[in-house]
């Protein structure tokens, strides 16, 4: 039986460690409970713990979750997003960390009820297996969003490469950091790009060391359950 409350103090003592590493403080960096593979009832868990930010990657998952839980939470979408499966996402969450197209952005910009805080996706590590732009493929499209009006970039979203060398995950995430201010500083009005979404349970130390703002960390946190179980 996996215990969210033991697994939680761990993760935060971890983060408040790679905060002063970096001279940063805990409060600038948001956890974000990826439930995908586990239960309402766990996830309700971890709401009890006092984290209400949930990530999910598939539709009918975001689905079962809204059905089951009522609290005050706000929901990522961290997963790829299927054009046809907007319509059923979009307006149900708070934060969407996977747009990488034009096509997906006319969707949302169909679709949305109200603006969509957004990431945009970057390969950084250019690894065939991963979603994303490439890295000098994101001010263009960042510039070709200028005129969406339900679509807000607040920033960049990458995930560290297959690899245990922790000098080249250390430079993936700082590549994006650089990117993220570089943006941040034309002040385009619908792109903020404030933020940094880098860091799941293997790396999450490494990347608020390189100034992740959203760490997303599922099997520390939560384990893992049989699929299919409520």
């Amino acid at each position: 039986m996996t215990n969210v409350q033991q697994n939680l103090e761990q993760i935060q003592q971890r983060m408040q460690s790679a905060c002063e590493r970096a001279n940063r403080k805990l409060k600038d960096v948001t956890l974000i409970a990826v439930t995908k593979e586990v239960s309402a009832t766990r996830a309700n868990e971890v709401i009890e713990n006092g984290i209400l930010h949930l990530g999910e990657n598939r539709p009918e998952g975001l689905q079962k979750k809204l059905d089951a839980i009522s609290n005050d939470v706000q929901w990522h979408y961290i997963g790829t997003l299927q054009t046809r499966k907007v319509k059923s996402v979009i307006n149900h969450i708070n934060f969407l960390h996977s747009l990488d197209r034009i096509s997906l952005a006319d969707e949302i910009e169909k679709r949305a009820t109200s603006t969509k805080d957004c990431f945009v996706q970057v390969n950084v590590s250019q690894e065939e297996s991963k979603h994303g732009l490439a890295f000098d493929e994101v001010e263009a499209f960042i510039e070709q969003l200028k005129n969406y009006e339900r679509i807000r970039i607040i920033g960049l979203m990458t995930m560290a490469p297959n690899t245990e060398d922790e000098t080249i995950i250390h430079d993936v995430f700082r590549r994006l950091k650089q990117l993220q201010s570089k943006i941040a500083s034309k002040q385009i009005a619908n792109a903020p790009c404030t933020e940094l979404s880098m860091g799941m349970s293997g790396d999450y130390e490494i990347a608020i060391e390189e100034g992740a703002t959203f760490i997303r960390i599922g099997t520390a946190l939560v384990g893992k359950e049989r699929e299919g179980i409520v």
